[in-house]
């Protein structure tokens, strides 16, 4: 068995129904597949779940099963592993890694607390786990306003890595949280001059905008929410048709609960394709996974004396957010 290149590289036996190979796999593993909204396709359609982060945390936390194999980027099997460190968490591809969590190396987030002390450190879920060791509650898109207004109005706070969201929740809030200038390179991307110009195609189209994107591309959105709060949003609207700002992953359940509506992808800016996808996500194929279950690896490990740390500021996420009714 190889996995230097983050994942089992061994051939697939010829002629196997992989799906049907997967789920006896599962079975007999006594594992749970759980797959976030951006992974392909035939990942979703597998999945035990499908969630944003802030879900497939709530559920790493309460699952019985022995394996979780955490169809994601490498940071989602890291928390997993945090919230069930007794469990087998795999990851089919240990190199999908997320843009957003890189940009906030650990060496030189600590280098920044050490230079402003006395502050709360509020860090989004899109970090590695020794990013959340230095952090005090972790936050996602669905609940990152909720829990900075759980905090007194005149509280010192840091807010890491994500500076679109961080200053979009100083925007909601009036709090002047220092940020931490890092961003998701998808969201990055999306292209305004095209957003508007699929707005005039399809004038009665509601646009459905990520808080991870830009200033300018919030400002004409309709909706602004984490992916679960697009796709709720658009499951209770009236409208039938949506430009939709966030990787492209989310379309496959928003079309599958919403069969008679149109969602249309709204495209980067480099003219390349007419969707925005995150490279990292797709690395997670079906053979991948396959291969995951068969040899149990690649598994996600996280050192114990960072995983005692970093588990603190998500439970502290999660009660929260229960005390807050965002979560039962």
């Amino acid at each position: 068995m190889n996995v230097e290149k983050g994942y089992v590289d061994a051939p697939i036996p010829e002629g196997i129904d992989l799906r049907q190979e997967i789920l006896r796999l599962k079975r007999e593993r006594n594992a749970v597949i759980m797959a976030h909204f951006y992974q392909r396709d035939e990942i979703q359609e597998i999945a035990d779940y499908i969630g944003d982060s802030l879900a497939l945390a709530q559920l790493a936390a309460k699952t019985e099963a022995d394996v979780i194999v955490l169809c994601g980027v490498h940071f989602m099997g890291e928390t997993a592993k945090i919230l069930c460190p007794d469990k087998k968490v795999i990851v089919p591809d240990l190199s999908a890694g997320c843009s957003l969590a890189d940009s906030c190396p650990a060496d030189e987030f600590k280098a920044y607390l050490d230079k402003n002390p006395g502050y709360t450190v509020i860090s989004y879920a899109n970090t590695s786990a020794a990013v959340k060791a230095m952090t005090d509650v972790i936050v996602t898109s669905s609940n990152a306003r909720q829990i900075v207004e759980s905090f007194p109005k005149d509280e010192k706070i840091i807010f890491g890595p994500d500076r679109n969201l961080g200053n979009y929740i100083n925007s909601l809030t009036g709090r002047h949280m220092k940020v931490w200038d890092g961003a998701c390179s998808v969201h990055e991307k999306f292209s305004l001059e095209k957003i508007m110009d699929l707005k005039r195609q399809y004038p009665a189209a509601k646009i459905l905008v990520h808080p991870e994107c830009p200033k300018p591309i919030r400002l004409v959105a309709d909706k602004i929410g984490s992916t679960q709060g697009l796709l709720n949003y658009a499951k209770a609207s009236e409208c039938s048709e949506f430009i939709v700002c966030t990787e492209s992953g989310i379309l496959y359940e928003m079309r599958r609960q919403c069969p008679d509506k149109t969602f249309i992808p709204a495209p980067p800016d480099d003219g390349k394709c007419a969707c925005n996808e995150c490279a990292f996500m797709k690395l997670v194929t079906l053979e991948k996974l396959y291969n995951s279950l068969k040899y149990m690896a690649p598994e996600i490990l996280v050192d114990p004396e960072v995983s005692k740390k970093a588990v603190k500021p998500i439970e502290r996420m999660l009660e929260i957010s229960k005390s807050l009714g965002l979560i039962k």
